[in-house]
């Protein structure tokens, strides 16, 4: 057998036999990019403070991975289609893992912001080449049980990004969590030539580049002015960003509507089994992303745990993804995706309902449910829809189905993080200003305080520590009158540290709650919708797609 696979499954008349470690390679390619995004919720602290970051650099470290990642991955997943998918794998992870170099070695906001871009980048091709070459490679039969291990990784990677992160956190800097990046794409790009037949479209008309083109400008546009309007405000940069988002979209329709083979078939839309398991995606990453980035900030800043605390008592999601994945993997072929989707939908309403309980008093104890709940959900409704949304797509568009599903769920997040997390933000803000109505808190310091929760914390500790100061001047004072009244100041700032402490906590806990509702809300109507769209039958994917006759999946 040679070291390095050079020849398609489809030339061997029978099943590629190491196709299940093949899994295993795009498993771990799609693990390292997730987690790229969750780990750095854990390390954003301490990158914070080591480079003098302000709230907008924070978001762009942030997001400046989120906008070339959403909008390259359709292009980029029709060139794989057309000249390597395997090839675009490898790139992805050579580009990928530059980045983090990069980022390892940034000391500025700028550098930071960079190297996330470039990683994005290495996102963009490598998302959908995992998905098109677990389609290429595993028969249809199969398919769907492989794609339900691929959401289930997922899903593992939302939850074990802070756990690793926390873990480097204990003795390493925030450079760490770029590091380790490195020797897993540098693995996974080995393993690629070693386990992963090579694939590509047989037949494949000329890219479609002006679509392609639309598609990154309005994709693109609509990303940043997501992340731009909620966050920075509606100026001109954000409605530039709407307009020019808007009017790339009809410019993409009209375009693929009368091109002859375009980029992207958005008849497809009028699939309902394709329209509603797009839906279903981009509404439950609204929501899984949206929680999941209050729910660290509340265990990490309001029930005080570091990083690494912070990422176990988040593995309960991790552990419920598995099993609902392997209730969906058993159950759709009996009930059909229409029911496994709506339950998962309905559970995910559950989980954020139950979120509205939360309050200042709230123990980790009361977030084990909502988060063992939400992780049931993921595993529910994903692998089914994007099995069926991949269903939709004949062999020689596979990148292409591949980057609708991840662009769907990239939307769907960026969505849930701007929607979700600006309401947070203003919720808090309303609560502590309400919490701290007649003291003695100068405007600058209540300013200070309602821009975050960290920020309010950090308040509340600048009090502490004057009081402190003030004790130990009273404490060597030599005049009994000056040492009392000095001792008498460090105790009322000390009763004002915690009142402040206590109002800050309390308040981002009402936030919490009421975000949730705003989240439960718009996912239970949605689920509603995509029980409709959704068709009966027992069918776990759409009707396949006819190729035509010359077409089919030829050598990298």
């Amino acid at each position: 057998m040679r070291l390095v696979i050079n020849e398609p499954v489809e030339r061997t008349g029978r099943p590629y036999a190491r196709r299940w470690w093949a899994l295993l390679v795009l498993c771990l390619s799609l693990l390292i990019i997730v987690m790229a995004n969750t780990a750095l919720t854990v390390a954003a602290p301490d990158m914070t403070r080591d480079l003098g970051l302000t709230s907008a650099d924070l978001q762009w470290v942030i997001d400046g991975y989120t906008v070339p990642y959403a909008a390259l991955m359709l292009l980029l997943g029709a060139i794989g289609d057309k000249y390597s998918r395997r090839g675009a794998l490898v790139l992805g992870l050579v580009v990928f893992g530059g980045g983090s170099v990069f980022g390892y070695l940034a000391g500025s906001a700028a550098t930071v912001i960079a190297a996330r871009a470039i990683m994005g980048v290495g996102a963009a091709l490598i998302m959908p080449a995992t998905l098109s070459l677990l389609a290429a490679t595993f028969p249809r039969s199969e398919r769907a049980k492989a794609i339900t291990l691929w959401t289930a990784t997922a899903g593992l990677a939302i939850a074990g990004g802070p756990v690793v992160a926390g873990a480097l956190l204990k003795n390493h800097g925030w450079a760490s969590t770029f590091l380790i990046n490195v020797p897993i794409a540098a693995v996974a790009l080995v393993a690629a030539f070693v386990l992963v037949p090579p694939s590509r479209a047989g037949h494949h008309d000329r890219i479609d580049y002006v679509g392609g083109l639309l598609s990154v400008v309005w994709v693109g546009a609509l990303v940043y002015m997501i992340i731009e309007g909620p966050h920075f405000g509606w100026d001109a940069k954000a409605v530039t960003a709407a307009v020019v988002a808007g009017a790339g979209l009809v410019a993409f329709v009209l375009w693929e509507l009368r091109h002859p083979r375009p980029i992207l078939d958005v008849r497809r839309f009028t699939n309902r089994r394709f329209a509603g398991s797009n839906l279903a995606v981009a509404l439950f990453f609204l929501a899984v992303f949206g929680a999941f980035y209050y729910l660290t900030q509340h265990l990490q800043f309001v029930l005080g745990y570091d990083a690494l605390a912070t990422g176990v008592r988040m593995l309960p999601l991790a552990g419920a993804v598995f099993v609902g994945s392997a209730l969906t993997g058993y159950l759709t072929p009996r009930v059909g995706m229409k029911w496994t989707v709506s339950a998962g939908m309905v559970a995910g309403t559950v989980a954020l309902a139950l979120l509205t309980q939360v309050d200042g008093s709230s123990s980790y104890g009361d977030f084990v449910a909502p988060l063992v709940i939400l992780g049931l959900a993921i595993g529910l409704a994903l692998s089914p829809c994007t099995d069926a949304i991949m269903g939709t797509f004949p062999e020689s568009e596979l990148g292409v189905g591949g980057a609708v599903n991840d662009t769907s769920l990239e939307l769907g997040g960026s969505l849930g993080i701007a929607i979700l997390g600006s309401l947070l933000a203003t919720s808090y803000s309303d609560h502590l200003s309400d919490a701290t109505a007649g003291s003695k808190l100068t405007a600058s310091a209540l300013s200070t305080a309602q821009d975050s929760v960290g920020a309010g914390y950090a308040v509340a500790q600048g009090i502490g520590e004057k009081a402190r100061q003030l004790a130990a001047q009273a404490a060597q004072a030599v005049d009994p009158q000056q040492a009392a009244q000095l001792k008498a100041q460090a105790g009322q700032l000390a009763e004002g540290a915690r009142q402040m402490k206590d109002a800050v906590g309390s308040s981002f806990a009402d936030a919490v709650a009421h975000t949730s509702l705003v989240g439960a809300v718009i996912l239970g109507v949605g689920t509603l919708a995509v029980a409709l769209l959704l068709p009966r039958g027992k069918a776990a994917v759409a009707e396949p797609v006819e190729e035509e006759a010359n077409e089919r999946v030829a050598v990298a």
